[in-house]
């Protein structure tokens, strides 16, 4: 079940923990994507937080929230660029999107097949998407108190199966969240030496969230203009009505008599 947008808000934008979540969700984001110069760029789900800084260079940037969550004008003090959409089905053209980010959405979306699959269409051939959902293992899906205690975690291998069951190549991974989940004030002065602690020792089991980069797949076509035989069906049909005598192998047959 999705989160309002009235909750979400609330806390990435109005809480210490909110926004200190924000600040190391867009570094991650960042750090898979730093160009995203000339490129079409969305989010689904709950992704305003994390889409700002790609305002600065992405060719166009769009906000897509699905209805049972609700939506919100983004950004502030600027044209808007977020629409309430239908859960699985966006008024994208095929093929519109070259990076997209899902944040909030696959977890809590209870059609996930129909939702991947809607994922697979607006992508653009080789297009780029990212996962962030929490961290089954992480003490982040502990608390209900933030976003990520809300709907189903995963983990890195749940993800990334069911990416390749929806025509995805599952490309590079990595966490974030590694400050606990509290709202006092230690835990949130401390957050940089707790994230950079937590990368230094990998220690993704631990992180609050998982970032998992996909692209979509592309099957390989027949180049043009190459030949393509296709037997008829006499010729499917030739060995059965006219059998063909096996190759004599040292040996002769005469007269009904094996010499």
């Amino acid at each position: 079940m999705h989160l309002d947008v009235v909750d979400l808000r609330a806390f990435y934008y109005r809480t210490k923990l909110g926004r200190v979540a924000q600040r190391v969700l867009r570094q991650a984001l960042r750090d898979l994507w730093p160009d995203t110069a000339h490129q079409t760029v969305a989010g689904f789900g709950f992704a305003t937080p994390f889409l700002r800084p790609f305002l600065a260079d992405a060719r166009r940037v769009v906000a897509l929230m699905p209805g049972p969550q609700g939506v919100m004008p983004w950004p502030d003090g600027g044209p808007n660029h977020a629409l309430l959409v239908e859960e699985t089905s966006w008024p994208l053209t095929t093929g519109m999107i070259d990076r997209l980010i899902v944040a909030h959405g696959l977890e809590t979306c209870e059609r996930a097949n129909e939702l991947l699959e809607e994922v697979h269409r607006v992508l653009a051939p080789g297009g780029h998407v990212i996962f962030i959902v929490p961290n089954r293992s992480g003490i982040w899906a502990r608390r209900e108190a933030t976003p990520f205690g809300s709907g189903r975690p995963y983990s890195k291998s749940q993800v990334e199966a069911l990416l390749r069951d929806h025509g995805f190549i599952p490309e590079r991974h990595t966490a974030a969240l590694y400050t606990p989940p509290s709202h006092k004030h230690f835990w949130l002065r401390t957050d940089w030496i707790w994230e950079g602690l937590g990368r230094r020792l990998d220690a993704q089991m631990l992180a609050g969230a998982l970032l998992v980069e996909a692209t979509k797949q592309v099957y390989a076509t027949p180049k043009r203009g190459s030949p393509v035989k296709v037997p008829g069906p006499l010729e499917v049909l030739e060995g059965l009505t006219q059998p063909r005598p096996k190759p004599a192998s040292g040996r002769s047959m005469r007269a009904g008599r094996v010499e």
